[in-house]
C-alpha cells in the first residue's frame, strides 16, 4: 500500500480478528499437545494488545525494504500474519514451541518467516532496527544511495526498562535517523505488576530529550469525538486523572459496578455525560484506547514519516488481553484461555474446526489485500556473500625486537586497509578506545565516519587525524559495550540486510567484553559475522589493576556459538589469524572471530626459530589449526613433561622449559593460538563416534601436535586466565595433567609481581611439571 492511499478499515478488522485468532489458536495448540514435563506457554494476552499495532504496519504501513523487530511475546502474530500472506506454510501453525518448528520468539536463524531481527532478549531487538539504520547510513553514503528503507521496532513498554535502550539512544550515532520509529506497546502492565503511570511521562520526557519525535496515539477516535462534545473536557479530565492501578481495576467489571467504579470523584457534568449512555455504550467509551483504533494508528505512523531528520516513537495506549476474557487482568501474562472459550471463540469468528486454520478467500478484499502485501514483503533468500580475495598474510614482521600482539593487529589492520578486496568495505569501530587499542594508524589512513563533514579543529600536527566525514571508514561510539555489540552485529548482518557484504572489526578492553555480553549473544545468535579485538587482556596488564585485569574471557569465548576464539602470542600469529578470520567472514560456513590480545612485548625470536624449523606453510597451517610446537625438547629418551600455553605467558613457558632442560627434564613448549578451534577439533571426531554408538575416534590436530612419543608425558598448561580454560586437555591426552592460571581477581603491580602472586611464574610452571612427573 502506498504512504497516500487510505486503507480500507473495515477490511483491516477482519484482518486483525484473524490474525488475532490464529496467534490465540497457536499459543493454545501448543499447550494442549503439551508433554507435561514443562510448561510450554505462550502469550495469548501480549498477542491481544499488539494486534491492532501489526495489523496496521505490515497491512497499511511497510513496504518491502522495510525492517522490523517484533515485540518477543507477539510472535505469534507475526508467524500469522505470515501465514495469511502466503510466506508460512500451513503446517507450521500447528509447531509452536516445538523441536524444528517456530521458535517461542522471532528467530532469525531459527524460525523459517524471520529475515530482520531475533528478539526475546528484551531491549536488545528494541534498538538492533536503530543500529541497522545505522549501517544502512554508512552504506548508502560509501556505496550509493539505495531504495528507500523504514526501521521499525515493536516493543512493550517494560521492555524500556532495559538500560540498553538508552545507552543507544544517546549515543550520538544513532542521532538524526528519520527512518527509525520505535512503536511502545503501552499496556501499563509488565509481568508482575501495573506499572506506575508516572512511568509513561517520563518516557516520552527521555525520548524528547534525546531528540526524538515523539507522537502519542493514547484515545481512539471515539473518544477524541467525545472530548470534542458537550462535558468532553470533563471526560477527558477524569480519565487523564485516573491512575494506571484504577483503570485497570475496571476491565474485571460490567454494568452498574462499572459505571459506579469509573464515576469515582466524577463532577457532575461527567456524570450528566454517563447518564445518556447505557452500560454497553459506556464501556466502549472508555476502553477505546488509541493503540486498538487502526485509523488512528496508521495516521501516526504516517506522522513519523512526516519528519526525517530525526527517530520518532510512538506511544501507542493498548489494553492487554484486548477483546479477550482476560482483558486488563493484572495476572493475564502467561493466561491461557480455556477450552471452552476457544470454542466460543471461534463460533464468534464464523470458523469451525475445520476451517479454522485456513486463510481468507483470496478473491475477498482481506485475501486480496493479504495477497498485495504478501508480494511486497515476503523474504526471498540472500545471496550468497561474495568470497573475498584476502591475502594470507600482510605483514612481514622482524624478529630482532620485542612485540606486543596488540600492537601487531594494529599494523595487520592498517595494512589490510590497502587490499583491493577490503579497501571499500573494511569498518571498524569502538566505544571511545581507539587510541588504547591500537586503531590509531586506521583511523590516519581511513578517516572516521560522520554523514556530514565537522571540523574538529585539530592542527596538521596532530598524531590522530580526527576529522570526521562521509568517507570515514571509523565509527566512534560513545563508552557503551553494548552499542559495540549490537553495531558490530548490525554491520555483520549487512549482506543479508542490505545486499551489501561489510567487513567489521571492532575493539574493545577485554574485561569489558563480559559488559557487552547481553549484545555480543544476541548478535551471534542472529547470524551476524564480524571481528573483534579484546585488549589489553589478563593480569600482564599489570599496573592497572585488577578492575581492567581480565581473567573469564578465555573461558566465554571458547563456550559461544558462532564466533572462534583466538589468543595469539606472537606478531606472525596475529597477521595469520586475522587474515584468515576475515577470509572466513565470507565462507558459506564462516563464523565470527575473537580476538584477545595484550600489550605485553615479547621476543620473537622463539617464533622465527619455530618457522625456520617447520616451514613457514606448515607452521601457518598449525595455527590456524590451533596449536603448533614451539620448541622441541632434546631428546625422547628421557622422562619429559609437554608445557601448553597460550598468548601473553610464552616466554615463562619458553624459561621454564630451559629450565626443566637443564635439570635433566625434557620438556616441549606447545603453543595453543586457538583453544577454540583445538577443542572443537577434538571434539568433533568424538561426537561422530557417539552418535553412532560404536567405531574410533579418528586423529585430531591434538594428536599431531603432542605426537605418540610424548603421549605419555604429563601436562602442565599456563594461561593469563582462568585456568579451566586449558584443564581439559590433560583428559583429551589421557594423561595427568597441572592446570596453572589466574583464579583470582587482580591487582596493581609489576608483571613478576602479578605473574608470581597468581602462580603462572616461570618457577610455578617448573614445579608443576616436578608434581606432575611425581605423581
Amino acid at each position: 500500500m502506498t504512504s497516500g492511499e487510505r486503507p480500507d478499515i473495515d477490511v483491516l478488522r477482519d484482518i486483525e480478528q484473524r490474525v488475532l485468532w490464529l496467534a490465540v489458536r497457536m499459543v493454545d495448540h501448543a499447550n494442549r499437545r503439551a508433554d507435561g514435563e514443562v510448561k510450554v506457554g505462550g502469550h495469548q494476552a501480549s498477542c491481544a494488545s499488539m494486534v491492532s499495532i501489526m495489523t496496521a504496519l505490515w497491512f497499511a504501513h511497510i513496504g518491502g525494504e522495510d525492517k522490523v523487530a517484533v515485540k518477543p511475546h507477539a510472535s505469534p502474530l507475526y508467524h500469522a500474519i505470515k501465514y495469511l500472506t502466503g510466506e508460512l506454510d500451513r503446517s507450521y501453525l500447528t509447531t509452536l514451541r516445538r523441536l524444528g518448528g517456530l521458535q517461542a520468539y522471532p528467530s532469525r536463524t531459527k524460525d523459517p518467516d524471520v529475515a530482520d531481527f531475533s528478539t526475546g532478549s528484551v531491549g536488545l531487538g528494541a534498538v538492533a532496527p536503530l543500529f541497522s539504520a545505522v549501517t544502512r547510513r554508512y552504506l548508502d553514503t560509501h556505496f550509493g544511495a539505495r531504495e528507500s528503507a523504514r526501521f521499525i521496532a515493536t516493543v512493550g513498554d517494560a521492555e524500556l526498562d532495559e538500560g540498553n535502550v538508552w545507552e543507544a539512544i544517546a549515543d550520538p550515532v544513532t542521532q538524526g535517523l528519520g527512518n527509525v520509529t520505535l512503536v511502545v506497546d503501552l499496556n501499563r502492565q509488565s509481568l508482575d505488576r501495573i506499572v506506575p503511570g508516572i512511568q509513561a511521562v517520563r518516557l516520552e520526557q527521555f525520548f524528547e530529550d534525546a531528540g526524538w519525535h515523539v507522537v502519542e496515539a493514547k484515545y481512539g477516535k471515539r473518544l477524541q469525538k467525545a472530548f470534542a462534545e458537550a462535558g468532553g473536557g470533563a471526560l477527558r479530565t477524569h480519565i487523564d486523572a485516573m491512575s494506571n492501578e484504577a483503570y485497570q481495576a475496571l476491565f474485571a467489571l460490567q454494568g452498574d459496578a462499572l459505571r459506579g467504579k469509573f464515576l469515582e470523584g466524577a463532577g457532575a457534568e461527567l456524570v450528566a455525560v454517563a447518564a445518556d449512555l447505557d452500560d454497553d455504550s459506556l464501556a466502549a467509551l472508555v476502553f477505546n484506547l488509541g493503540g486498538h483504533d487502526l485509523e488512528l494508528l496508521v495516521d501516526s505512523f504516517r506522522e513519523c514519516d512526516a519528519v526525517d531528520d530525526r527517530p520518532s516513537v510512538v506511544f501507542a495506549y493498548t489494553i492487554k488481553g484486548w477483546s479477550l476474557p482476560m482483558a486488563g487482568d493484572p495476572l493475564n501474562h502467561a493466561a491461557l484461555l480455556t477450552p471452552e472459550q476457544i470454542d466460543r471463540l471461534r463460533s464468534e469468528l464464523g470458523l469451525t474446526e475445520e476451517t479454522e486454520w485456513d486463510r481468507f478467500d483470496p478473491e475477498t478484499a482481506p485475501g486480496r489485500l493479504c495477497r498485495s502485501v504478501g508480494s511486497e514483503i515476503n523474504n526471498l533468500p540472500p545471496a550468497p556473500r561474495p568470497a573475498l580475495d584476502v591475502p594470507a598474510q600482510v605483514v612481514r614482521f622482524p624478529t630482532t625486537a620485542p612485540l606486543s600482539t596488540q600492537e601487531a593487529f594494529g599494523r595487520v589492520l592498517t595494512r589490510l586497509a590497502d587490499v583491493e578486496a577490503l579497501r571499500e568495505r573494511l569498518v571498524t569501530t569502538s566505544p571511545d578506545v581507539s587510541i588504547s587499542t591500537n586503531l590509531g594508524g586506521f583511523i590516519n589512513k581511513s578517516g572516521v565516519f560522520a554523514p556530514e563533514r565537522r571540523d574538529d579543529h585539530g592542527g596538521a600536527e596532530r598524531l590522530l587525524k580526527w576529522a570526521p566525514g562521509p568517507s570515514g571508514r571509523h565509527i566512534e561510539l560513545g563508552i557503551s559495550e553494548m552499542n559495540l555489540f549490537l553495531l558490530l552485529g548490525q554491520l555483520g548482518l549487512a549482506h543479508e540486510h542490505h545486499g551489501e557484504m561489510l567487513v567489521p572489526i571492532g575493539t574493545v578492553y577485554d574485561p569489558f567484553v563480559l559488559r557487552g555480553l547481553d549484545a555480543f549473544i544476541y548478535s551471534l545468535y542472529n547470524a551476524a559475522r564480524f571481528i573483534v579485538a579484546g585488549t589489553p587482556s589478563g593480569v600482564t596488564l599489570a599496573p592497572e589493576g585488577g578492575a581492567h585485569q581480565s581473567t573469564i574471557t578465555a573461558s566465554v569465548g571458547m563456550e559461544l556459538p558462532g564466533v572462534c576464539f583466538c589468543e595469539p602470542a606472537y606478531a606472525t600469529e596475529v597477521d595469520w589469524l586475522l587474515c584468515d578470520g576475515v577470509s572466513r567472514l565470507s565462507a558459506p560456513d564462516g563464523e565470527s572471530l575473537y580476538l584477545r590480545l595484550s600489550t605485553r612485548p615479547i621476543d620473537q625470536g622463539p617464533f622465527a626459530a619455530a618457522l625456520e624449523r617447520v616451514g613457514e606453510d606448515a607452521l601457518r597451517a598449525d595455527v590456524l589449526a590451533g596449536a603448533y610446537r614451539l620448541r622441541e625438547p632434546e631428546s625422547h629418551e628421557a622422562a619429559g613433561v609437554v608445557i601448553a600455553t597460550s598468548g601473553a605467558m610464552a616466554p615463562e613457558a619458553v624459561a621454564a622449559a630451559a629450565d626443566l632442560h637443564d635439570e635433566g627434564i625434557a620438556a616441549s613448549v606447545v603453543m595453543i593460538t586457538s583453544a577454540d578451534r583445538l577443542y572443537r577439533g577434538w571434539q568433533r571426531p568424538l561426537r561422530s563416534v557417539v552418535a553412532a554408538g560404536r567405531g574410533a575416534s579418528a586423529a585430531s590436530h591434538l594428536d599431531r601436535v603432542v605426537p605418540a612419543d610424548e603421549r605419555g608425558w604429563p601436562v602442565v598448561t599456563v594461561h593469563d586466565a582462568a585456568s579451566h580454560a586449558l584443564a581439559w586437555l590433560g583428559s583429551a591426552l589421557g594423561t595427568r595433567q597441572v592446570p596453572l592460571g589466574v583464579d583470582r581477581f587482580g591487582e596493581s603491580g609489576t608483571i613478576a609481581d602479578l605473574h608470581r602472586v597468581t602462580g603462572i611464574s616461570a618457577d610455578h610452571i617448573v614445579n608443576a611439571a616436578l608434581v606432575a612427573m611425581d605423581a
